[in-house]
């Protein structure tokens, strides 16, 4: 059961445009004096449902000095202006900031290091396929190493023995993956049930039903300045060049003045691995006019080598592509021969060598790599 709490009638309709929704299980806590953490981003919808909930909890007696801001950042994979951006975010709400960031990096770092592990995992054949820097809509670990891995963890030490409920500023309207998220739900990734500290964390998604009309009309309303990206034309703001952003949202990030170094050197990066930034297109498709005449052609040479790699991929034995517990087959000869030509394409692309450069040296490794893997999991089985 959801409780729905109704703000002014902005749009004069029947329905409140504003409304935004909670549980008992985050009332109870909340009339218990849980501390309850705004996560900033810069974005229009966290600054919208930051301030309708704000209103929410201070009519429900719950007091400000519980009440924190937080924000990760992601270093030079943000818009220049998102520091300062969330900082007026956090002004605007009252709400003190605390601002977390990875130890191992920022999120450039990450897509650089995942490269270079993945070519030297390639080399060992510890890969079947090579792998890209990117991040994809499947595997997101831009949010999930680089937010929620080190913000979580802060707060539950930070308020270890309380009751933390997270805010985040999630809307159905979104996407088809957010269409069914949950209003609230105990979060027990950092805060396991029953720890001996006592500690307790809970996701609220208040404004879950909002709509994108709302969010804009909230944000002027309640003071909350929007981000540099919405005003240049940007339909979501993220970090400058998201993996999950629209054609239009990249043009406008790639032409903000502030975005240049970082727009080039991912298309560098794109051009260095063959990998395009998203699946269906390359960066540097977006604003080509911007690449130095030597990056267009090296991004040309990378589309040809991607095209290229794909194509001997194909050929490749589907049975001994990546499944969990890989491999689970021995390569035959004829099999091992298929695999050790096409790795010889893909490994002359970057300048490299392996030392499982034959069929048989291939079915070896692949059979240790098997054998291994197998005495793993009976050992964790018994």
């Amino acid at each position: 059961m959801t409780v729905q709490y109704r703000q002014a009638d902005f749009f004069s309709q029947s329905v409140d445009p504003f409304a935004i929704q909670s549980t008992p299980m985050i009332d109870e806590a909340v009339r218990n004096g849980a501390r309850v953490v705004f996560n900033l981003s810069g974005g229009k919808d966290c600054g919208a449902i930051s301030a309708l909930t704000m209103r929410l909890l201070d009519k429900m007696g719950h007091s400000r000095e519980r009440r924190i801001a937080i924000h990760a950042d992601l270093g030079r994979a943000e818009w220049r202006s998102t520091p300062a951006q969330v900082e007026q975010q956090a002004l605007a709400l009252g709400l003190q900031l605390v601002v977390v960031r990875a130890a191992s990096g920022d999120l450039v770092d990450r897509f650089e290091n995942r490269w270079e592990r993945g070519l030297g995992q390639y080399i060992d054949l510890s890969l079947y396929n090579l792998r890209g820097p990117w991040s994809s809509p499947s595997l997101k670990f831009c949010q999930s190493e680089k937010k929620i891995q080190v913000m979580g963890p802060h707060l539950a030490r930070t308020f270890k023995g309380e009751t933390i409920i997270n805010v985040v500023g999630i809307r159905r309207e979104e996407s088809t993956g957010r269409k069914n998220t949950e209003v609230a739900k105990l979060d027990t990734r950092f805060a396991e049930p029953g720890n001996r500290a006592g500690t307790t964390m809970m996701l609220w998604h208040p404004g879950v039903d909002l709509l994108v009309d709302a969010v804009f009309a909230a944000n002027v309303q309640h003071g909350i300045p929007l981000a540099e990206s919405y005003q240049l034309g940007a339909s979501r703001h993220s970090c400058a060049f998201c993996i999950m952003a629209s054609a239009n949202d990249l043009a406008v990030a790639a032409n903000a003045p502030g975005n240049l170094w970082l727009y080039r050197h991912y298309v560098s990066m794109e051009a260095k691995t063959t990998f395009s930034f998203q699946h269906v297109r390359w960066l540097g498709d977006v604003a080509p006019d911007l690449l130095t005449p030597g990056l267009a052609a090296d991004l040309a040479r990378a589309k040809h080598l991607a095209a290229e790699r794909r194509a001997v991929e194909a050929q490749m034995p589907a049975r001994h592509r990546y499944v969990k517990g890989w491999p689970l087959h021995v390569p035959t000869y004829d099999e091992a021969q298929i695999i050790c030509d096409a790795r010889h394409t893909i490994l002359r692309q970057h300048g490299a060598t392996s030392p499982y450069d034959s069929p048989s040296l291939i079915i070896d490794r692949i059979a240790g790599l098997k054998a291994t893997g197998e005495a793993k999991r009976a050992r964790l089985a018994a």
